[in-house]
């Protein structure tokens, strides 16, 4: 089912932050470091959200919506995807296959929102050509399925990525047949 999230439904600071419909409310950096202990001081979590250069929400809703249920791609900022690692496997190797850069794939340390949200829609602004692994956060972990983790592609990058799709080892490759094999059993 299609999701639409507002700033009136989210209910986390960090969340309303993340998704670019608030500014980032004062006790976030306390909390981060001293409750959650996710980074070692509140400077540290402040210099780390401010590097990420999060923008505000141009419109009031951020919708999730299934890519085969999506009638045209107008205004996407990313696609994301629940994987498991022989899922994360394929999705690596695609995004490797055209791209030699050392910083194809990544991962960077930040809550669910962070890592789905922010970080693809701030790649997709400038035209990037990252991707991110994400979902490490251990307050999003009982949300999501053991073996699963994000992986999400900025739409900028998806369009290339879809070009060279067919290339690449996900079609017509023994070993990935095998893994493919693996994964629909």
């Amino acid at each position: 089912m299609p999701v639409s999230l507002s700033a009136d439904v989210i209910g986390c600071g960090g969340g309303k932050l993340y998704t670019g419909f608030s500014d980032m409310p004062e006790r976030v950096p306390k909390f981060v470091s001293l409750t959650e202990k996710y980074k070692k001081t509140p400077e540290m979590v402040k210099d780390y959200i401010d590097s990420l250069q999060i923008r505000r929400a141009e419109k009031p809703y951020l919708n999730f919506i299934r890519v085969d249920k999506v009638e045209t791609f107008d205004n996407v900022e990313g696609i994301l995807f629940y994987a498991t690692p022989d899922m994360l496997s394929g999705l690596c190797g695609w995004a490797y296959f055209d791209n030699n850069e050392p910083d194809a794939v990544v991962s960077q340390f930040g809550s669910g929102c962070s890592s789905v949200v922010s970080m693809t829609v701030v790649e997709n602004a400038r035209n990037g050509h990252r991707c991110f692994l994400g979902l490490f956060d251990p307050s999003v972990r009982p949300w999501v399925g053991r073996d699963e983790l994000s992986f999400t592609i900025p739409f900028s990058r998806f369009v290339t990525m879809m070009e060279t799709m067919k290339e690449c080892f996900l079609f017509d490759s023994h070993a990935w047949q095998k893994v493919k094999a693996r994964m629909e059993e």
